[in-house]
């Protein structure tokens, strides 16, 4: 019988809160492997879990990163410069190469707050980066790896799927432990609500036994789980577009959809600390702005 590889859940504490942002050590025959680096912001406790699992970072030669949003993909950078090889969908390559320009645009987003979220974002040497495409199978550290194009909630996202485990970053939405309540990220500029339910209706399709989402850990109804997902992410769609049909706003439609939000929450016995929790792993003025210009640039086109 060939064993399955180990998978440990690293928590980054992310915001000094448990639970919220996960990077996951994946052991093969061959040694460790990275997926997701989490942001500069939580590199020290990176390192620090890693250790904790009897390695050293220096023994992680391979990083796969699901998509290059910050709290994703923001230390990714750092391990290249140490020698790791990065693989990262081909539509995000150049921007873990030169971070510039999604620097520069996640500063309109979080102005002063930059450092204090996400830290230092390095430049990734080109060497160290591995465009990778739908369908690919990755050879590394004994493992066999396979990454499928997921795009919804951004165009430059791939789940990686190790046997009948899949690593799906954002793709199968936000889900705090403690809390089992999907929530949708969709920030801009690239959330498409049929791209995206595509993407659920693909996983749902590999009857994956066990799925990891970035936020957090692992999901064993992975089918229930989708499912509830995908009637959320357009129970969400329709929300706010009906409240841009009420000409409310945008501020004014981020409040109805914070209340929302909590009525849902409470409803599921959610604390007032948990929807806080639920807050800082995905804002939910993002995904009102995600989703106002997903409408607003339908209603131009058409």
């Amino acid at each position: 019988m060939i064993k399955k590889p180990d998978i440990h859940v690293l928590d980054l504490h992310f915001q000094g809160l448990t639970e919220i942002t996960a990077a996951y050590l994946v052991v093969g025959s061959k040694g460790p492997i990275l997926i997701e680096t989490g942001p500069g912001s939580t590199l020290n406790t990176l390192l620090s879990q890693i250790r904790q699992h009897g390695f050293e970072p220096e023994q992680i030669k391979h990083v796969l990163v699901t998509h290059i949003h910050l709290d994703h993909a923001g230390a990714a950078g750092w391990w290249a410069q140490q020698g790791a090889q990065i693989y990262v969908h081909s539509f995000g390559t150049r921007h873990l190469i030169a971070p510039e320009k999604l620097l520069a645009s996640a500063k309109r987003i979080y102005g002063d707050k930059m450092d204090t979220l996400w830290g230092e974002m390095l430049a990734a040497p080109a060497e160290n980066v591995t465009e990778v495409f739908d369908n690919d199978v990755l050879e590394v550290a004994g493992l066999t790896i396979t990454a499928l194009e997921t795009p919804g909630h951004a165009r430059h996202h791939h789940v990686y799927v190790i046997d009948d485990v899949a690593f799906t970053g954002d793709a199968a939405a936000v889900r705090l432990p403690a809390f089992n309540l999907p929530d949708i990220p969709a920030p801009p500029p690239e959330f498409d609500l049929e791209t995206w339910e595509a993407t659920l209706d693909k996983l749902l399709a590999h009857n994956f036994r066990q799925i990891y989402p970035t936020h957090f850990g692992c999901v064993d109804n992975v089918e229930g789980h989708l499912l509830t997902v995908k009637r959320l992410v357009r129970e969400t769609a329709v929300f706010i577009q009906q409240k841009m049909q009420e000409t409310l706003n945008r501020n004014d439609i981020v409040t109805a959809y914070e209340n929302w939000f909590a009525k849902r929450a409470k409803a599921a016995g959610l604390s007032d600390e948990a929807i806080a929790q639920y807050a800082t792993a995905n804002p939910l003025y993002m995904s009102v702005d995600g989703i106002m210009r997903y409408w607003q640039k339908r209603l131009q086109a058409s």
